[in-house]
């Protein structure tokens, strides 16, 4: 489990950096976009529950 959540937090940062520069959706902003902030927010998620499951 703990091998396969590595694998989709590297997976969302790589979608998080191609959505920061724009190159999945050059029509909207590049920066800010909601893919951005969506992939953040479940890297996020994902570093909290593995820090839950440690403790």
């Amino acid at each position: 489990m703990a091998k396969m959540l590595e694998v989709i937090g590297l997976v969302l940062v790589a979608i998080m950096a191609l959505g920061f520069v724009g190159a999945l959706q050059p029509t909207i902003e590049p920066g800010l976009s909601p893919l951005f902030w969506g992939c953040a927010g479940i890297a996020l998620m994902i570093i909290i529950y593995r820090k839950m499951k440690r403790k």
